[in-house]
């Protein structure tokens, strides 16, 4: 039986991935960062413990619970875990930027070299990011979360090439807009770190930002559901040559096919727009 570690597993597209896998005969170890999510994910049947990315500590005791369970094994893990912080980026404090980079980068890195000495012993592994398509491309209002996507792509690139004698395989998936809580969890980070009344663009945080964050209603235009990420972390995981990037939505594809063939000032043009 195949083993996979898994982070952020308490709802979206962990969640639905660890139950996917879980169903198709993978030992999935379901990771969250709160207790009282690994306790609704047993609940439900999966193997789940904590795995904080800004408490280094969790991660070497999640890795090791894993371990413990697979004889000194794993097969893959999937890089999930992430949050956003909206705001202009000349509003953003530069502790909410290390903050973001905390727990959307660094806790990767560090989980991902911990668990590199176990692949290189077994000889095989897949260590699958999920990065997005703001890794490809930058939009208004999502500095902090952009910076930190490609910041992972440009070290999974490093590290995929770094590895490529060795069995083990780095895989980016890229996914748009896929229905998940990440606006609704923003909404604290956002209301700690941006001090949007006193920006000089205080009026368009009212006209826009303000209240597509506060719409829990509005589904974004090309929204898939999680299930569409799952789709693509299983070829990324079962396929024997696995590609180095997949990507997820319509928007991922355009925005991906607009950067290869589109001078740098058309582009900002084009993504001025949205």
């Amino acid at each position: 039986m195949p083993s996979i570690l898994i982070t952020g597993c308490s709802s979206g597209i962990g969640h639905n991935a660890a139950h996917t896998l879980s169903r198709r005969g993978w030992q999935v170890f379901a990771t969250c960062r709160n207790p009282e999510d690994c306790d609704r994910l047993r609940s439900e049947g999966l193997d789940s413990f904590v795995l904080d990315y800004t408490d280094k500590a969790t991660i070497h005791d999640a890795l090791a619970r894993t371990l413990e369970v697979t004889g000194g094994t794993l097969d893959a893990v999937f890089n999930n875990g992430a949050f956003a912080i909206p705001g202009a980026t000349e509003d953003l404090p530069t502790d909410a930027l290390r903050s973001i980079f905390e727990t959307n980068l660094f806790g990767w890195h560090e989980l991902t070299r911990a668990v590199l000495p176990v692949m290189r012993a077994q000889g095989h592994g897949r260590i699958v990011q999920n990065s997005s398509v703001l890794g490809l491309a930058g939009l208004k209002w999502r500095g902090a979360y952009v910076a930190t996507k490609f910041a992972l792509e440009g070290l999974s690139d490093v590290l995929r090439l770094e590895l490529a004698d060795t069995g083990i395989h780095v895989i980016l998936i890229e996914p748009g807009p896929v229905t998940s809580r990440i606006r609704q969890n923003s909404i604290p980070h956002f209301e700690r770190w941006i001090d949007w009344e006193n920006s000089p663009r205080a009026q368009q945080y009212r006209d826009t930002l303000r209240a597509r964050l506060y719409d829990k209603s509005e589904p974004d235009f090309f929204e898939l559901p999680p299930d569409a990420v799952t789709r693509r972390l299983i070829a990324a995981l079962e396929s024997r040559r696995p590609r180095p990037r997949y990507y997820v939505t319509t928007p991922t594809y355009i925005l991906g096919g607009l950067r290869r063939v589109l001078p740098t000032r058309v582009l900002d043009y084009v993504l001025g727009k949205l």
